[in-house]
């Protein structure tokens, strides 16, 4: 990566900082002693934020969890690519953020009089669950697409759908494709078959409201879309897809 565009990064960022309210730093008059320590503390979020831009790797590695961490080649094919047909379907097509995307959820948002489809990509996602709050808000959106351009020009594609699977949740206490294999399922990822990767696929959508220990028929709904979905993506043909919502499925508990 250029020096020149790390350049563009810091400048895009600190641009974005001092639009989303960095510039309340400088006050007209001598500020009060709260001004001083709301001031005091949005410029440690503006550094915090920006350290992450530049100490992106060493940041990352801070917030992953190693003991439950599971390696891509030990996580099955078909999980992998139901998690990208449900949630990335261009994953391996944009450069962190997808523009046709955001322009498709929001012409289904537009239709629908509310937020009824995302148009975050996995890598966004996979910067706001390890950083970001989940605040709507310019500035906050804004470091999110710069964090996940970051993600792209410091890992590969298969490095980030690997720390996805390990640090996105799948309700019912589980972070991580690790932690949920094991919770839901009692088995090590590896031993995953497609029913049970389908359905944890659809959990990340919703994880504390469809989780199969919380609803199970939900889940399945939600399976079900899954399995359509890879379907469409050309993953799975349909009479595997229908032959897969007939498997049951064995909880662990």
């Amino acid at each position: 990566m250029s020096n020149r565009f790390i350049y563009l990064l810091v400048i895009v960022f600190l641009a974005a900082f001092w639009w989303g309210g960095g510039r309340s730093l400088i006050p007209a008059v001598a500020p009060a002693s709260d001004k001083v320590v709301s001031g005091l503390s949005t410029l440690s979020s503006g550094w915090d934020s920006l350290y992450r831009i530049v100490f992106l790797k060493s940041s990352v590695e801070a917030k992953i969890d190693k003991k439950s961490y599971v390696q891509l080649k030990d996580i099955p094919l078909t999980l992998q690519q139901a998690i990208i047909a449900v949630e990335d379907n261009r994953f391996y097509r944009h450069i962190g953020f997808d523009i046709e995307g955001i322009l498709r959820a929001s012409l289904v948002n537009l239709q629908a009089g509310t937020i009824a489809e995302g148009g975050s990509t996995i890598t966004q996602q996979l910067a706001r669950n390890l950083f970001l709050s989940q605040e709507r808000s310019f500035s906050r959106k804004i470091e999110e697409v710069l964090l996940a351009v970051d993600l792209e020009l410091r890992y590969s594609k298969d490095e980030i759908l690997e720390l996805y699977l390990n640090s996105v949740y799948f309700g019912s206490g589980s972070y991580g494709i690790g932690q949920a294999s094991h919770g839901y399922f009692g088995k090590p990822t590896d031993k995953l078959n497609l029913a049970e990767s389908s359905m944890l696929a659809g959990l990340p959508n919703a994880p504390s409201l469809i989780s199969p220990y919380v609803d199970f028929n939900a889940a399945k709904q939600r399976q079900a879309i899954v399995l359509s979905t890879m379907v469409k993506n050309g993953f799975i043909g349909p009479a595997l897809a229908e032959e897969t919502k007939r498997t049951p499925i064995r909880l662990a508990k």
